[in-house]
């Protein structure tokens, strides 16, 4: 299987950017609890825009993408990270065409 790469972008209100960055690396640890299905990430701040954060991570493979969007809901981190998060401007997920 093929690697997937998921790009996630999310405007938050500057005062709550550290808190956001903090509960993306604790969300991606307990994705990562029992198995790791993400092999590589990235938190991003956009250079012109404030308040927007980027996640670029690398999934194992869509499958993992597909199990982890079901247990999302079960992880301790990810009510406060919601509650965080102002909007979703873009998420997606992608694999190599190369």
């Amino acid at each position: 299987m093929s690697l997937c790469y998921e790009v996630a972008i999310f405007k938050v209100e500057k005062h709550n950017i550290p808190r956001v960055i903090e509960l993306s690396l604790l969300i991606f640890n307990e994705i990562n609890a029992d198995e790791k299905v993400i092999t590589s990430y990235d938190i991003l701040q956009k250079t012109d825009v404030e308040g927007e954060v980027c996640w670029q991570l690398t999934w194992a493979d869509q499958q993992a993408v597909k199990a982890t969007a079901i247990k999302w809901p079960t992880f301790p981190s990810t009510k406060e990270l919601e509650s965080l998060v102002g909007e979703k401007i873009y998420y997606g997920h992608f694999l190599s065409s190369i």
